[in-house]
């Protein structure tokens, strides 16, 4: 059906074509189209038909802006009139449990802004989230901020993934669909984990209980005297309440798909397929709208991925640490930095790919493309700083920092294809390159207990392990 719709669509152009990529996204969560059609496929073709000059991009990106924030601002007017009312009924009491409401509502209420911001990414959420958002009376302040700054981000960078796939826009909205499905899985992960850690902390006597029983049962008996080593294994592996459990597993899991996208990044860039048909028409567009004011704040951006910045930063940092005698932080700042630098060096000469068009270049640049080292560098360097100084605090803290060291990474790579000093796979691939070596120090640096305090004796955790009888 979707393949049908997205037919018809192609066939338009002028006014026509801006409805509907006005309309989709605004009834995408006000009248819950989006179960049925996302509105990711409407903005990607109106991509597409601008990329075949049926429309003008600048309306497109206009057309598809307007659509998603009115249509969340609707959807919010109606969660916040009627959506008690909706669930007040026979089949909304079956389908959501009450009490379960009750805390998406108080979350939303206090920290909801994130949310309304991640949703806008995954088709599954950017349908409900508004909704609850209204329904929690989050301040419409808050949500309004939250909700252009989302529907400006996604509509832009899903018309322009039309604008540069063009004929291939098929493979853009599956790629689309996987970094909705990814961020989706993450977001889960995430809540899966805080919810783990506090009901361990909260309900420590009743999960003393539970496991007792659970070790009661004739197939639980028989696991542990046939696996017992396994089990234990399985269960300090996954256990939220240590750094050593669940937190360990997650950053060596995303080391390990960092290195995978790098490798894939890699074997595309060598054979010339996949993302790396992308890279031509990517550059082609980025010189095509260089602006002068942009430039200037481009090649400024581009510095906080040098090293020329990077060391002075560390040296810095290094300094404020050894102060406060805290002399393994530091070690993992300078770690983060030379794994980084020895990493891409080691893989330039490997696929030894050359740069864009020197005519097309914006200051300096030389040797080869592949990985991008400033992108490397960045996200190494930024994140590993970012998680120092965020061992410890709040939530809340942590997601604020975090959020920006992914602007000044995000910057850094755009910055890197606008001057015409690399393809898009580079940084791309950069960005995985980096992400793997600092996930894999992030799970270190747990091994090691660096991050938080060691884990007390006595803690609830231990006595559902000592319930459990699994062996150490």
């Amino acid at each position: 059906m979707i393949d049908t719709i997205a037919r018809h669509i192609l066939e338009l152009h002028g006014f026509a074509a801006l409805a509907i990529v006005f309309a989709v996204p605004l009834l995408e969560s006000s009248a819950f189209v989006g179960f049925v059609f996302p509105g990711e496929i409407a903005v990607l073709l109106g991509g597409v038909l601008a990329f075949q000059h049926r429309v003008s991009l600048a309306a497109v990106l206009a057309a598809a802006i307007a659509g998603a924030i009115i249509g969340d601002t609707i959807g919010y007017a109606v969660g916040r009139r009627y959506g008690r009312r909706l669930l007040s009924v026979r089949l909304g009491r079956l389908i959501i449990k009450r009490e379960h409401m009750e805390r998406a509502e108080r979350y939303l209420a206090e920290r909801g802004g994130n949310a309304v911001f991640l949703g806008r990414f995954t088709a599954a959420l950017r349908v409900i989230i508004p909704g609850l958002a209204g329904m929690a009376r989050m301040p419409y302040r808050t949500f309004a901020v939250y909700n252009v700054l989302g529907g400006a981000v996604w509509a832009t960078a899903v018309v322009l993934a039309g604008y540069l796939a063009g004929a291939s826009w098929q493979r853009a909205a599956q790629w689309a669909s996987r970094i909705g499905l990814a961020l989706l899985a993450l977001l889960v992960l995430v809540f899966a984990l805080r919810y783990a850690t506090r009901a361990t902390r909260r309900y420590s006597d009743r999960l003393h209980t539970f496991g007792g029983r659970l070790a009661a049962i004739p197939p639980a008996r028989w696991a542990r005297r046939r696996f017992p080593a396994q089990l234990g294994w399985a269960h300090r592996r996954l256990d939220p309440a240590t750094p050593h459990g669940l937190p360990l597993t997650a950053a060596l899991t995303a080391a390990a798909l960092a290195a995978w996208i790098f490798g894939g990044l890699t074997q595309d860039v060598i054979s010339g397929e996949g993302l790396a048909t992308l890279d031509a028409r990517v550059h082609a567009f980025a010189v095509a709208h260089r602006f002068g004011w942009l430039t200037p704040v481009m090649r400024t951006v581009t510095w906080l991925g040098s090293s020329w910045v990077l060391v002075p930063v560390l040296v810095a940092a290094t300094i404020v640490l050894l102060r406060r005698g805290d002399r393994r932080r530091a070690g993992w700042l300078w770690a983060a930095y030379v794994g980084a630098v020895l990493l891409y060096a080691f893989a330039k000469p490997l696929v030894g790919r050359t740069r864009p068009p020197a005519v097309d270049l914006i200051g300096a640049g030389g040797g080869t493309a592949y990985p991008s080292g400033h992108a490397t560098q960045a996200i190494a360097v930024w994140g590993m700083l970012a998680v120092v100084v965020l061992a410890g605090r709040s939530s809340l803290a942590r997601a604020r920092m975090l959020a920006a060291t992914a602007v000044v990474v995000l910057l850094v790579g755009a910055s890197r294809v606008y001057l015409g000093a690399h393809w898009l796979t580079d940084v791309l691939a950069g960005y995985a390159l980096g992400a793997a070596w600092l996930a894999l120090l992030v799970a270190l640096g747990l091994r090691r207990g660096d991050w938080s305090a060691q884990p007390s004796a006595g803690r609830p955790v231990d006595r559902l392990r000592q319930a459990l009888q699994l062996d150490e």
